[in-house]
């Protein structure tokens, strides 16, 4: 028995010798690396050659090999990638301090350091704020392409990553596609750290969390997901996580990307999503509970759920007394009617139910559609597809001629086609007030599904007349209610509808009587405020 014992032993004793060998001979993972990846090398001319060859000796990926030490025995390589840092930063606040600084410094404090150079240089020399350890080089590029300067030191397999941001970009100027009368004139710019920053001088609570990741597998966008803890639902931040972490891409050049692959509705005109260039709508969408996603590149911010009565509002709503505010979403609604079916009824009326005009009315209509050889329709399909090429034009040229060129190409168009006789005088007013209305609709994608809508109720009015006009909108808004935006009913809160949310629908109640979130987007903090109604003086 006693020799089975020594023979067990033995085995254990011979498999904990091969397993400690093992580990001994494993490399040893340097700081601030990842497994799988491609350590750095201790030789700082093989680390540069590596990184040379990576880029295609790029000319605009800086390498500044300096000495610094005592006696200049330590080689030092400066990398980063010009136009990306502030190259007047990074001479003041890294080069000079390791080239005069650090040469200056005590002898025998140096001499101290020995193996802990890098941190003694981390925490006694260089006088900047966000230096990170990298290890490898797939965190050393994405670093360096981020905007950042790296140091890499010869005899050791790691460096630093220092934030030295900076090159040309867009100030914060005003919106230029949501104007307002009243409210701030700042809006987001192309660089996400500013807009982030933005949306933090609104909201000043530690709350308002940030969660950052990179989309794309070659262009590495980065992107925030911003919403306030306590008041956003869980189930919709994690939803917005799910979508986001399948997203399976090259690139991401624009929030577009993102809002087409994550959204809700594919086979619908209508938007699921809402984005704004204003700080105030996003921050004002964040307190009723909101998810924002903020895209690197763009100064578009995507909020979500989104309602449809969202698109129907303007953030100048909420700087305005109540009762102008509701005259002016009274007057965005009736927009909406008239630049979705007045041509339709134009056609259903003319083609099909002439008894329901006034005489005098319909005697004018007739003599003015006496010459003309085209039916209602086909006459009003050509001026809506003339007006939306000179629409579209009318963008798409240089500013100073844009504008111009629309307005008097729809001037001279309607007006020679009247007097040539292929339209009646009436259609031209038709389509002029609908091309207005539309205006009115201030957000640009539900003007999109305005106008690709139309056509359509179009064509049934002059199949059907107004019974197709009826049947049409029954399929409209039963379409439109089976919509969901991360699990929120499109058309809540009138379907399904919600007695307590109808107070900032149509109607914009004083704030003292909006005291409420709405009810199915924050379902854990619902109470906004609990300011009473104001008493007149008494005398």
């Amino acid at each position: 028995m006693n020799f089975f014992k020594m023979k067990s032993k033995n085995k254990i004793k011979n498999k904990w010798a091969d397993l400690q060998q093992k580990a001994n001979n494993q490399p040893v993972q340097p700081k601030g690396s990842s497994e799988g990846n491609e350590y750095l090398e201790r030789s700082l001319t093989d680390n540069i050659q590596k990184i040379k060859e990576l880029f295609g000796n790029s000319d605009d990926i800086i390498l500044r090999e300096i000495r610094i030490g005592q006696g200049d025995k330590i080689r030092v390589c400066i990398i980063f990638t010009d136009g990306l840092v502030d190259s007047q930063s990074t001479q003041n606040f890294i080069m000079e301090t390791l080239m005069i600084d650090f040469r200056t410094a005590d002898v025998e404090k140096e001499r101290r350091t020995g193996e802990n150079l890098l941190p003694y240089l981390k925490e006694s020399v260089l006088t900047v704020g966000d230096i990170q350890d990298i290890g490898d080089l797939t965190n050393l590029l994405d670093s360096l392409l981020n905007g950042k300067v790296i140091l890499l030191f010869d005899g050791y397999t790691e460096g630093f990553a220092i934030e030295m941001k900076g090159g040309k970009e867009r100030s914060v100027e005003e919106p230029t596609t949501e104007t307002t009368i009243r409210g701030p004139r700042e809006g987001f710019t192309e660089n996400i750290r500013v807009n982030t920053a933005l949306l933090r001088r609104k909201i000043r609570d530690h709350n308002l969390w940030i969660e950052s990741r990179k989309i794309g597998k070659v262009s590495k966008t980065n992107l925030s997901i911003m919403y306030i803890k306590g008041i956003a639902n869980e189930k919709i931040v994690k939803e917005v996580r799910k979508r986001l972490d399948r997203i399976k891409i090259d690139s991401v050049l624009e929030s577009g990307y993102i809002e087409e692959l994550i959204q809700d509705g594919i086979w619908t005109p209508f938007p699921t999503m809402y984005h704004s260039e204003r700080p105030d709508a996003i921050a004002a969408d964040l307190f009723e509970g909101r998810v924002a996603i903020l895209v690197d590149g763009t100064p578009f911010v995507i909020t979500v759920p989104v309602m449809f009565s969202q698109f129907l509002q303007s953030p100048e709503d909420y700087y305005n007394r109540a009762d102008i505010t509701t005259l002016l979403r009274i007057l965005r609604y009736v927009g909406f009617i008239i630049a979705l079916l007045a041509p339709s009824f134009y056609i259903a009326i003319t083609t099909f139910h002439q008894e329901m005009l006034p005489t005098l009315l319909l005697i004018t209509l007739a003599a003015q559609r006496e010459g003309v050889p085209f039916p209602a329709f086909i006459e009003a399909l050509a001026m809506e597809v003339s007006f939306e090429i000179l629409r579209e034009a009318g963008l798409r040229m240089p500013k100073a001629i844009g504008q111009a060129v629309s307005i008097v190409g729809t001037l001279v168009i309607g007006s020679a086609a009247v007097d040539a006789g292929f339209v009646s005088a009436a259609m031209v007013i038709v389509v002029a007030i609908t091309a207005i209305a539309s205006f009115i609709v201030s957000n640009y994608e539900l003007s999109i599904a305005i106008r690709m809508l139309r056509f359509p109720f179009m064509a049934i009015a002059a199949s059907f007349g107004l019974f197709g006009i009826i049947v049409g909108l029954i399929a409209l808004v039963l379409h439109m209610c089976s919509l969901r935006s991360f699990g929120v009913p499109y058309m809540a809160p009138f379907g399904p509808f919600i007695k307590e949310d109808q107070k900032d629908a149509i109607f914009r109640f004083p704030r003292w009587a909006m005291g409420t979130r709405p009810r199915l987007i924050s379902q854990t903090n619902i109470t906004r405020e609990d300011t009473p109604a104001p008493k007149p003086e008494q005398k």
